[in-house]
């Protein structure tokens, strides 16, 4: 299968991405990822892409379209992939479409992933992270920690990233309704998108997920 994973931050994309790929078995192709590993291998639009960070610009669409496309043409995805972060705005979209007429394949579906916007907002306003290792992960609500603010894995101080302030997080969600949000109903029109409710405990949204493509777990 061949899918899209959409959706604002915060509705837990790349958990979600992980699972359905695996249970799929195909591979997840994140943004992040392709950026990491481009960069670490120092390819041309790795370089090109790095230049542009260090300059503190944003990545042009052209390299990262050229670095998705690069990555789903390799053997382990002939069989179909998930991407998770691209495309992101309708640029990439098209481009996406472009690529897979050439290749003679289509999309199977976007899952859109829905989340209420203040849901989204306290997901991530209320995460808490150790300064010690940054995968100790905590939340106010919903993972406290046995002593405020002290991490229960190493003991680390617990702190609150500026990306996940409340003013940071509305600002991103402005971002993703202006940038992203118009790819749904680009792949609306195709009739491609299945909205999947991303509230409740991650094993019952896979399922859900799942269920809508058409697969068991």
């Amino acid at each position: 299968m061949r899918i899209v994973l959409v959706g604002p931050p915060g509705a837990g994309k790349g958990t979600q991405a992980a699972y359905l790929a695996k249970n799929l078995a195909i591979p997840h192709v994140s943004t992040g990822d392709l950026f990491r590993a481009n960069i670490s291998q120092g390819t041309p639009l790795g370089v090109k892409a790095k230049s542009y960070m260090d300059a503190g610009n944003l990545v042009p669409d052209e390299v990262t379209i050229g670095m998705a496309e690069d990555r789903i043409s390799q053997p382990d995805a002939e069989g179909g992939f998930l991407l998770d972060g691209f495309p992101r705005n309708l640029k990439q979209a098209e481009a996406l479409d472009g690529y897979l007429k050439d290749k003679g394949i289509t999309l199977d579906a976007v899952l859109d992933l829905e989340v209420p916007e203040d849901e989204v907002v306290k997901r991530i306003a209320g995460r808490r992270i150790c300064r010690s290792d940054s995968s100790h992960v905590f939340h106010v609500e919903y993972k406290k920690p046995a002593r405020e603010g002290v991490c229960d894995v190493c003991g680390g101080e617990l702190y609150q990233r500026d990306d996940d302030r409340e003013d940071t997080v509305r600002k991103r969600l402005e971002v993703y309704h202006t940038e992203t949000e118009p790819i749904i109903d680009y792949y609306k029109a195709q009739d491609l998108v299945v909205t999947i409710p991303a509230l409740g405990e991650v094993e019952e949204v896979t399922r859900r997920a799942m269920a809508a493509l058409g697969r068991d777990e």
